[in-house]
């Protein structure tokens, strides 16, 4: 770990370890006899010591040590009512000395330090605090880095009550004893944040205590550049300059002063209309008290509120609200006008947006607008750019004021310009490349427009991919993001892949724009909160494997993933929640080649445990149509109301799943480019 080669055991006398074998069995099953049996004598608690002093990883032994000595202080309770401090203490040295004991066998034994805790724990005598020091200083001097003892001394310093700012002394010390401590960086950042946020004494001037940071982890890097310790503090510290430490809304669908052009179709058929807010970072608490409508035909009350979370969490950094039955408010001629405002951020934003009826009429088609089969091909059209314009969500981007950027904008080209240096000394250090790569980042986050240094990130990544081989996927994933990031940071460069979509046959939000990011190799999403008013979605020829993040665009229609490497129905969960989607390209995949899908112990996901037997499941069960082996399909595909799917080059896709899929979607009219029956 950190940049240490792990030390080869020494191996034991074959004799030796077989006599130490059978010792072991012999105690474990009287350990387990007298477990299951619920003895807790004297000689019954000598055998699990015994036992955990040969192997402390046995973690039954604790347990039952645990049960052992709240038994019998409560015999001795029972039987004399005035049992003296002398005998708690007595029985708690005992525990504390078996960890002792344990912990010279084993110095990062879980069950002994946790045991070690939990006597503690107690309160039922006043801690030996010095021993419990001394302790561990003898320990941390062993291994500066065993995690175990620092987790226990921040427990000890809870105990007593130590200071932050002693605590953080202390970590000085072991940091000027060696460079290399990780568990010291580690604390350091968890002390330093803790007292950065309480604002305490000494610490108001953030920005001055930073630099000092920044300074300190500079001299380790240059001690011994191939320790990971200095470059982990270094990306907290980073994150600490780059990031801001409050919520606040960074894009909304509809966006602020935006005239919403609704088809007369789509008015017909939706019922409703989403409202969607993106956050820089999690939060809770959307609801009808912090979001306020002003409006004369539709209140707070006419909308619902929920988080667009892949593990059902309260939590999240999409929230998306549907006005319900909002068709009847559109007839008027100056259309529904509505004004909202957020409150559950540092500041209060508010948002105007009008909507009115199209005066297309779409040729006059009846229907839903897919009586014909909608093919990829949206040429590119010169007048993008104003209708690009009306969706504006660049308009929302919160940025610092130049006057507060300053301090940032001047310590990350500090050290974007040391890392330049390093990197031209080391041209094939992993660590410094990456380093610059999120310190170019984070300055391009912070200064939008002028010069960015997409061009010079995505290069370090390529290196990157071609220097560190066994990280190569992370480094794919940080450049698809680097790209997504250069394409959709303007309007200027969005457009060069925006077409009109002139020969759509379906009705809904005008003008219908397409996103063409097709053959770019990315391999994930990102940055959709630029793109909530995106309805056609070109997403083929990639690398895509997962869809998170496109759950957020609410008001996508077409979508096209095919040709990537999409391995089941699980990675598909994102897509379940739009509503709006009519047509979806899901040829040329990987769907099914996997016997067993893996993709459910990778990523929480609702739809990856879900064992509920819906009534569709039971509707099938009925039809003698076997759904053991597409349970997940169902599960997807009954909650789209798709018009047109291409499953075609998937090895899931026989006569058997066509069948399914036009059961489970009754309102599908196209399969695989064919129309269904």
């Amino acid at each position: 770990m950190h940049g240490r080669p792990r030390k080869a055991t020494k191996q034991e006398d074959p004799a030796a370890a077989a006599a130490k074998s059978a010792r072991l069995r012999e105690l474990q099953s009287q350990l387990l006899h007298f477990h299951h049996n619920r003895i807790y004598t004297k000689e019954a608690v000598s055998v699990s010591s015994k036992l955990l002093e040969i192997n402390p990883e046995i973690y039954t032994g604790w347990n039952y040590r645990k049960l052992a000595f709240q038994h019998n202080l409560k015999e001795v309770s029972d039987t004399d009512t005035d049992t003296d401090t002398e005998t708690i203490k007595s029985a708690i040295e005992d525990e504390l000395r078996m960890v002792e004991v344990a912990l010279r066998r084993n110095p990062k034994s879980y069950g002994a330090w946790y045991h070690r805790k939990w006597i503690l724990g107690q309160k039922l005598v006043l801690a030996n605090f010095d021993h419990e020091f001394r302790l561990l200083d003898m320990l941390l001097k062993a291994d500066a880095r065993n995690f175990h003892g620092w987790n226990y001394r921040r427990f000890i310093a809870r105990l007593k009550d130590v200071s932050e700012e002693e605590e953080l002394k202390f970590t000085m010390d072991m940091i000027n004893t060696n460079f290399s401590n990780y568990s010291a960086w580690h604390n350091r950042s968890m002390l330093l944040s803790k007292l950065l946020r309480k604002k305490a004494k000494g610490f108001h001037e953030e920005e001055s205590i930073l630099s000092d940071e920044f300074e300190l982890v500079r001299q380790a890097l240059f001690t011994d550049p191939s320790d990971q310790s200095g470059w982990f503090y270094h990306l907290w510290l980073l994150d600490q300059t780059s990031t801001p430490h409050k919520p606040h809304l960074v894009s909304s669908w509809p966006s602020d002063k935006l005239n919403i052009e609704i088809s007369a179709q789509f008015k017909e058929k939706c019922e409703r209309f989403p409202i969607i807010f993106c956050f820089n970072q999690q939060v809770d608490g959307v609801n009808l008290a912090t979001v306020t409508i002003n409006s004369k035909l539709v209140s707070s009350e006419h909308i619902t509120w929920k988080p667009l979370s892949a593990n059902n969490s309260r939590k999240s950094k999409i929230w998306v609200g549907f006005l319900e039955n909002f068709n009847k408010y559109c007839d008027n001629s100056e259309g529904l006008s509505v004004e909202i405002s957020v409150h559950c951020c540092e500041s209060i934003v508010h948002s105007e947006f009008v909507m009115k009826l199209s005066h297309m009429d779409h040729q006059g088609k009846n229907g839903d607008g897919f009586e014909e089969l909608f093919l990829w091909d949206c040429p590119k059209s010169q007048e993008i750019n104003p209708y690009l314009v009306s969706y504006d969500p660049w308009r929302l981007r919160v940025e610092r004021v130049e006057e507060d950027a300053k301090w940032h904008l001047d310590t990350l080209s500090a050290e974007i310009a040391l890392f330049k240096e390093m990197s031209e000394c080391d041209e094939d250090s992993k660590f410094v490349k990456l380093t610059l790569t999120r310190l170019l980042g984070a300055h391009n986050s912070i200064k939008s427009g002028g010069s960015a240094y997409f061009e010079e990130i995505l290069k370090l990544y390529d290196d990157l991919i071609k220097l560190d081989a066994p990280h190569y996927r992370y480094y794919r994933d940080e450049r698809s993001l680097v790209l997504l990031d250069q394409m959709t940071s303007s309007k200027d460069s969005l457009v060069e892949y925006c077409s009109r979509c002139e020969n759509s046959s379906f009705s809904c939000i005008n003008p219908q724009l397409c996103i063409n990011f097709s053959g770019l190799n990315l391999t994930r999403i990102g940055f959709v909160e630029r793109l909530l008013w995106v309805q056609i979605l070109d997403l083929s020829h990639n690398n895509l494997t997962s869809l998170l993040g496109l759950e957020a665009l609410q008001l996508l229609v077409c979508l096209n993933l095919s040709h990537n490497q999409i391995m089941s129905f699980t990675a598909l969960e994102p897509i379940k929640s739009l509503q709006s989607l009519k047509v979806l390209d899901l040829s040329f995949n990987e769907i099914g080649s996997h016997p067993v899908d893996t993709t459910r112990y990778l990523c929480s996901s609702p739809l990856s445990h879900s064992c509920n037997v819906t009534e569709t499941m039971e509707e099938l069960a009925r039809e003698n149509i076997k759904i053991g082996d597409f349970w997940e399909a169902i599960l997807l595909f009954e909650s789209l109301q798709l018009a047109q799917l291409d499953m075609q080059g998937n090895p899931v896709t026989n006569e058997r799943f066509r069948v399914l899929v036009e059961k489970v979607i009754p309102c599908l009219k196209w399969l695989d480019g064919k129309p269904v029956r």
